[in-house]
């Protein structure tokens, strides 16, 4: 496991243990972290527990809760584990996730970045990943020196390989003990004519979109399952950041549409199965965020792909192409970070909604 110096039998129980010990010594909105401390020695604990391998998650629960003398234990020692070190949400962090840990895929830049500096400007615990490993390790660098140390972190990290996904899993848990925002944000644009488009760009869109979404909620879902079991009061979210070609098809552009719409199918999936754990499943299906670098990227942007493949007729420039589409927003702008993060703060807050996909599009896709 990256960042892990402990054997994998060791990393099963950590996985077990530390969301566990989130649960049950947090109130019913804010847990508090828990960390891996290998300095820690038995003596060094509050409290020291043994947990058999074959014991399942809620038999565990039920052993540690039943050695709790009250919520004010801040160490514990595990056999063939080590020590664990649990640590409350400062009363200075505050906003509307103030001490909640927050995952976002795709963080490197763009929407993703954006979306994680405003996630640790109300209070949350940022993990940022991306392919990218120095975008996105540069780009929680500097959200600890606007926000504090070891507010955010950044991490390698490819949606599509179950693999990486669990490696960060294990750096995450180790680091804060557990998740309670999984933002999928992750995804790439191929546009072309179901014609001419070359399988494998299609091939890739599926994978990182579709595919990647299932395997983060697979690898994460597990890990706030634990909490909720260990503190039926407390929720956890997952959202995806669709699209609003989750919502209506997008011309000359099937394999993104396609790869959103399943998306969607997924989301509703995912929160019938999850609401028993605890975990709302929602997605926001932004319009255009036209000045992110999915639409302005001067290479591979989607004006400049929208130009090449004559989506709009009689486009001769990027500027014809992004009037075209302003033109087609009701209230003429395009989708803003401020507009998202309205929408996930809803969503997040609101306890009684799972399942949705909640268009910000400033009118132009209306639910019916």
């Amino acid at each position: 496991m990256v960042g892990l110096t402990i054997s994998e039998s060791a990393y099963r129980k950590l996985r077990l243990v530390a969301p566990a010990l989130r649960g049950l010594v947090g109130d019913g909105k804010v847990l508090p972290l828990v960390q891996l401390d290998l300095s820690l020695g038995r003596l060094d604990c509050q409290l020291q527990v043994r947990i058999d391998d074959g014991l399942g998650p809620d038999g565990l629960v039920d052993a540690i809760h039943s050695k709790l003398a009250d919520k004010t234990t801040r160490s514990v020692w595990v056999e063939d584990l080590g020590g664990l070190r649990i640590i409350p949400i400062p009363d200075a962090i505050r906003g509307r996730v103030a001490g909640k840990i927050a995952l976002v895929t795709g963080a490197a830049r763009g929407f993703g970045l954006e979306i994680s500096q405003d996630l640790c400007s109300q209070g949350a615990y940022v993990v940022l990943t991306d392919v990218n490993e120095p975008g996105v390790v540069e780009a929680a660098a500097g959200l600890c020196r606007q926000y504090g140390q070891d507010r955010a972190i950044g991490l390698a990290m490819d949606v599509t390989d179950l693999e990486s996904v669990e490696r960060v899993a294990g750096h995450v848990i180790s680091k804060f003990g557990g998740l309670d925002i999984l933002i999928s944000n992750a995804g790439v644009l191929k546009a072309g004519s179901v014609k001419t488009q070359p399988v494998k760009d299609f091939d890739l869109v599926t994978a990182v979109n579709y595919k990647g979404f299932f395997v983060c909620v697979q690898a994460f879902a597990p890990i706030m399952a634990i909490q909720h079991m260990a503190n039926r009061a407390y929720q956890s979210d997952i959202i995806q950041i669709n699209s609003k070609s989750g919502l209506v098809g997008s011309n000359r552009n099937a394999a993104y549409a396609g790869s959103k719409f399943g998306s969607i199918g997924l989301v509703q999936s995912f929160a019938l199965e999850l609401v028993e754990d605890g975990i709302k499943v929602n997605a926001v299906c932004p319009g255009n965020f036209f000045d992110g670098p999915l639409w302005s990227d001067p290479k591979d942007g989607l004006f400049v792909q929208y130009l090449r493949a004559g989506k709009v007729p009689g486009a001769k420039t990027i500027e014809d192409v992004r009037r075209a589409y302003e033109a087609k927003i009701p209230m003429g702008r395009g989708c803003t970070t401020a507009d998202v993060m309205k929408a996930i703060y809803y969503l997040i807050e609101q306890s009684y909604e799972t399942g949705q996909a909640l268009p910000v599009t400033g009118g132009q896709v209306m639910l019916h």
